[in-house]
């Protein structure tokens, strides 16, 4: 979800510069991702279903409908990333409220089985179009800005997942309100929440489809040189229309030089415009270009080990998370039912959630040398989570359930934190969305083949209790594996070490 910098011309006069324009639509993303995240009853999801409301069973809630969630999400995330660059954003995040509404709609009316697994289908479709939500702001602000209004979106998304888990567990504790009416709230918010992404402004380029317009020419450039006939250029972006490679060849020898002054850039972007105005028009790439830049990409991102180390991590411990989120809540029912006991599920969301966003905020200022030491970090925190996760299924107690859940949030939500950083730290804003968008459609793809094998009633369909043996077993694989590759690693790096001062004496005369 994840660069390009240049010279930039002057604003015409009375024209504000274009990084002044990030706050209406960083504003207006930011409300539309706290209502859509502002949910009181997701906690409360799975007694909703087995309860009178719906009256499922344990074995079609967990074995026949949260399956197809994983199956319509794994399904829909590779034509979504696609979409989503080639309408430019905004269609594809009306749509993520359009289903949005839907779901919850559906949440309130739809009776039966068949329903309500439609209903998950439409969730799958809300989940893989988030990554619309969190690529758009790319396209409408400035480099610079990358930083500040990532945090923002990212954290009112955060915030309204916590008031509606708080409002939640408030509204049935306190005003024992019925499960029904907080899902009246949830379809209320989430309707202001599409109702809000109307008024987003629509982007005029994307990664991947829509390049370079004619207004911002001069600021995808990084060196434009006319001098002497040689055209020099290293924005990636710029080097992927068509027809730029044979700039260099044809720039008349003659274009006249100027000082190095700012408006130097904005002549001679105009003798180019005027020689090639194709270039400078919207360059629409077919598909076909696309694909093969993806895979150009895609070679050059996991031909090195680090970054091959941590998305492996990412891939694989994702699925285990998506695994565990989906079906906590079935575990807490079967330890203690809902419909005989008070249960804080609405509360403990909270808690994890705001404990997690302290230790996000946390590991920015932990200074340690992540390539040396990352794997075995891994490795140790995936024992953690095989631990939580190991504990929340044998002990049976509920209070222990809801410590260790906050537990393995807190350290997966850590370490994706880390290994988000390491991945974009070499990257451009480009390859990241792609490496992200492979990243999670592999742990989709091996959350699909747990799903089969362990949850689905087509396959083993084990209950719950079983599900999270194989869970914890699971991430203690993870941990086992990078333990093993990250102390080769650090040895490797050591040894590395010592014979470095033994080369420099050698080479001494």
């Amino acid at each position: 979800m994840e660069a390009r910098a240049g010279l930039r011309a002057p604003p015409a006069s009375g024209r504000a510069p274009r990084g002044s324009c990030w706050v209406l639509p960083t504003a207006l993303l930011c409300l539309y991702g706290f209502f859509a995240s502002l949910r009181p009853s997701e906690p409360f999801l799975t007694r909703y279903l087995l309860g009178p409301d719906k009256n499922l069973t344990e074995t079609q809630v967990f074995n026949e409908i949260y399956p197809v969630w994983t199956y319509s999400y794994l399904v829909l995330l590779f034509p979504v990333f696609l979409a989503t660059d080639y309408l430019r954003y905004k269609p594809v995040i009306l749509l993520q409220g359009l289903s949005l509404i839907v779901t919850w709609f559906m949440l309130l009316y739809a009776q039966g089985l068949l329903a309500i697994q439609f209903l998950e289908f439409f969730y799958g479709l809300v989940t893989a179009t988030e990554i619309a939500y969190y690529s758009y702001i790319y396209s409408i602000v400035d480099l610079n800005l990358y930083q500040k209004v990532t945090s923002y979106c990212r954290s009112a998304t955060l915030v309204g997942y916590t008031v509606g888990s708080i409002c939640g567990q408030v509204l049935v504790s306190v005003a024992s309100w019925s499960l029904f009416s907080l899902n009246v709230i949830s379809l209320t918010s989430v309707s202001v929440a599409f109702a809000t992404a109307w008024f987003l402004p629509m982007p005029q380029k994307s990664l991947f489809f829509h390049l370079v317009l004619r207004s911002q020419v001069s600021r995808e450039m990084k060196v434009l040189d006319c001098k002497n006939g040689a055209v020099i250029q290293d924005d990636a972006a710029l080097k992927r229309v068509p027809g730029w490679e044979d700039i260099e060849s044809k720039v008349p020898l003659n274009v006249e030089e100027h000082s190095a002054e700012p408006q130097v850039n904005t002549s001679k972007n105009l003798s180019l415009e005027l020689l090639y105005p194709t270039l400078f028009q919207e360059q629409k790439v077919d598909i076909s270009k696309v694909l093969k830049e993806l895979w150009r990409d895609f070679l050059h991102c996991y031909s090195s080990r680090p970054m091959l180390c941590w998305s492996v991590w990412w891939a694989f411990s994702t699925c285990g998370y998506f695994q565990v989120i989906n079906y906590t809540q079935g575990l807490w029912e079967m330890v203690l039912p809902s419909q005989s006991f008070e249960i804080y599920n609405g509360g403990v969301e909270a808690v994890s959630t705001l404990l997690g966003a302290v230790a996000v905020f946390a590991v920015g200022y932990v200074k340690v040398s992540w390539a040396i030491w990352g794997e075995v970090a891994l490795a140790l925190f995936s024992l953690i989570i095989a631990a939580a996760v190991y504990v929340m299924d044998t002990v049976r107690n509920i209070w222990v359930c809801y410590v260790s859940y906050v537990i393995f949030r807190i350290v997966y939500m850590l370490l994706i934190t880390i290994a988000t950083f390491q991945i974009a730290t070499n990257l451009s804003m480009e390859r990241y969305a792609l490496v992200f968008g492979i990243n999670t459609f592999i742990a989709l793809a091996l959350q699909t083949l747990l799903t089969l094998i362990v949850v689905d009633s087509s396959g083993l369909g084990l209950n719950i209790f079983t599900q999270f043996m194989i869970y914890a077993s699971y991430f203690a694989a993870i941990s086992l594996v990078f333990l093993v590759s990250g102390i080769h690693s650090v040895m490797k790096n050591y040894r590395r070490q010592e014979e470095m001062p033994s080369r420099s004496t050698a080479s001494t005369p």
